[in-house]
């Protein structure tokens, strides 16, 4: 397909009609955007996105927003007009991707399907993205990241057994199940489709995902091992991997499992003792994390960081997203990258960590900001347009 908005990237070329909102979705086609792809979005002109309405604000709209659909276009349309649905699908006839995430059925009824598509674009690429997969008696469920977590198995023994399941800082069921498992799939149905000339239907369960996240604990369990516990995993409290508090209330990170930064770490602890009869250390583990906690809530973050700098035991100071941002390596990674605003400003945002040069970046765009631009592409004469917004067909 011709690529009209290329960031330059392996995916220059490819062209994705995104009919999603929130983060699942929106954060997969972000990854293709920084890859190179050409994306569309295609939002309701009257059903906000509400991830625009997570504050702070930036030119009057949303900082989240503004780096999450950034290097993409986007046409307001309204989707159950018959008009609405007609210009969609002519977006669709030029585009190599479709990546949506409505309830199973809803795309059907607004005659979008796959089903409907395919039959005369058999190369068409189809994602859906859904918290509980297109079949199955959960498929119609409302589900947000927490309830993928935890339907899953992966709350039940993430947290600590005093305290019961604890809550990531980030949408892993949303992130990782569903972002991240789309674009995979993406690209691996573009390979496929180099090689065979056909499209295909992908179903995305974030559900899915999240159980399949299980994959270490999930093994041992299905060979016969015990059911996972709040407390009982090798990283997940059941070791000396665990976070422990300093003199200041603030914490630092242990993941001395290996013999040798165990060894540096006691050292430097002052708990050499245990080293004496290394081969007693597991019986001795709920001793040894009482001392350990006892020395490290001694001493500040600052004098930990410090003691700790030199040494390569994995131990790091748990960082607010203030200092992290002032870290040397974020600019040496060039982690942090500047956005055009639609004012022509620009804004500070954080690159995807993709290892692809994108030779641009422009923040997510208004509502129907290239709805004009976009119909007059596809035949539209500026009277029919005009007509089109009269009648509250698009935005």
């Amino acid at each position: 397909m011709t690529q009209t908005n290329s960031t330059g990237g392996p995916l220059a070329g490819l062209k994705v009609i995104d009919f999603t909102t929130l983060l699942p979705g929106p954060y997969a086609t972000h990854l293709l955007a920084d890859m190179g792809a050409e994306v569309i979005r295609v939002e309701s002109i009257s059903r906000p996105d509400l991830l625009k309405m997570v504050q702070p604000l930036v030119d009057g709209q949303s900082a989240a927003h503004l780096s999450i659909n950034r290097n993409k276009q986007s046409v307001a349309l309204d989707l159950k007009h018959e008009v609405g649905q007609r210009i969609a699908q002519a977006l669709i006839a030029t585009a190599d991707i479709v990546i949506e995430g409505f309830r199973p059925g809803v795309m059907a009824r607004l005659n979008l399907d796959y089903g409907a598509l395919s039959s005369s674009q058999p190369e068409l690429i189809y994602c859906s993205i859904t918290g509980y997969g297109q079949t199955g008696g959960l498929a119609q469920r409302a589900g947000h990241d927490i309830n993928y977590l935890a339907r899953s198995g992966l709350a039940s023994y993430s947290g600590k057994a005093e305290h019961g399941p604890s809550l990531s800082g980030f949408q892993i069921a949303d992130i990782a199940g569903g972002s991240q498992q789309a674009v995979m799939a993406v690209c691996a149905a573009v390979i496929e489709r180099f090689r065979t000339g056909q499209g295909q239907y992908l179903d995305i369960s974030m559900l899915d995902a999240a159980l399949a996240l299980n994959t270490m604990t999930g093994a041992s369990y299905l060979a016969g091992g015990a059911c996972p516990q709040l407390g009982s995993e090798l990283l997940a409290g059941g070791s000396l991997y665990d976070y422990y508090q300093t003199a200041d209330e603030r914490y630092l990170s242990i993941g001395s499992l290996e013999p040798q930064f165990l060894a540096q770490l006691l050292t430097a602890l002052g708990l050499s003792s245990y080293l004496a009869n290394p081969t007693e250390l597991g019986k001795k583990l709920v001793e040894l994390k009482a001392d350990i906690t006892r020395v490290i809530r001694s001493e500040s973050l600052t004098h930990w960081s410090a003691c700790f700098a030199e040494l390569d035991c994995c131990v790091e100071p748990v960082m607010s997203l203030e200092e992290v941002m002032a870290e040397d390596w974020v600019a040496e990674r060039g982690m942090r990258v500047e956005a055009k605003l639609p004012s022509g400003e620009t804004i500070t945002q954080l690159r995807s960590s993709l290892p692809f040069a994108v030779d641009k970046y422009e923040s997510g765009s208004e509502l129907g900001a290239h709805t004009e631009q976009l119909l007059k592409a596809l035949g539209y004469v500026p009277s029919e347009v005009e007509k089109l917004r009269e009648l509250g067909v698009i935005a």
